[in-house]
């Protein structure tokens, strides 16, 4: 049996590096633009059950129990409890050990996490494991090389170019719907990608 102790050191060192995520008017915008629209296009809908991946303070997951669907939410460090303490159901769970069985949710919901992974491939690989057949992804990343720098974010470990997301998305199995390139209005040139997926049949 493989020794993964090494592993487990590294991760827990860099838990400490996890700060919360209050939310910010920037980002409820974003995020209450982005599901109007998915709901918009039949890709939300009531009944549905959407995991919320790093769901912050639970702002996305207030948005989608409105539309009826049935939000699920995973963080780690202090939003957990203040998730807890809202009535959310939320689990304490990093992404890229997600204990949810196989085809679980119909949505996933991925907003400004997967830049925080030291290993984006493995997290989306479970992303894949853990959406139906026919369900949806949609992942938002920040852009490098803006006016924020987010590569030099010490809690960020992953900021890549869009081509590289991609062809991460395609190795994992979900086929790219739609791109949007999002410039919110800060004080400095700002751009995120946000990336609608699709998890085929078979």
């Amino acid at each position: 049996m493989r020794d993964f102790s090494r592993l487990d050191q590294f991760l827990t060192k860099l838990s400490g590096d996890i700060y919360p995520e209050e939310p910010s008017g920037i980002h409820t915008g974003i995020t209450d633009e982005l599901i109007a629209a998915l709901a918009k296009a039949g890709v939300v809908a009531a009944g549905q059950r959407v995991l919320d991946i790093g769901c912050g303070q639970g702002l996305a997951l207030e948005r989608f129990a409105k539309l009826g669907l049935k939000p699920t939410g995973i963080t780690l460090g202090a939003d957990y409890g203040i998730c807890l303490a809202k009535g959310y159901d939320v689990r304490e769970m990093d992404q890229s050990f997600l204990e949810f069985t196989d085809q679980e949710f119909d949505i996933l919901w991925c907003r400004h996490v997967l830049e925080h992974s030291v290993f984006p491939f493995f997290p989306l690989s479970e992303y894949h494991r853990v959406t139906k057949q026919g369900g949806h992804v949609y992942i938002e990343v920040p852009a490098p090389d803006t006016g924020y720098a987010h590569q030099d974010n010490l809690n960020h470990y992953s900021v890549l170019g869009k081509s590289m997301w991609q062809e991460l998305f395609r190795r994992v199995g979900l086929s790219l719907i739609q791109t949007i390139d999002i410039h919110p209005p800060l004080v400095k040139a700002e751009t995120y990608w946000a990336f609608l997926l699709h998890r085929a049949n078979g």
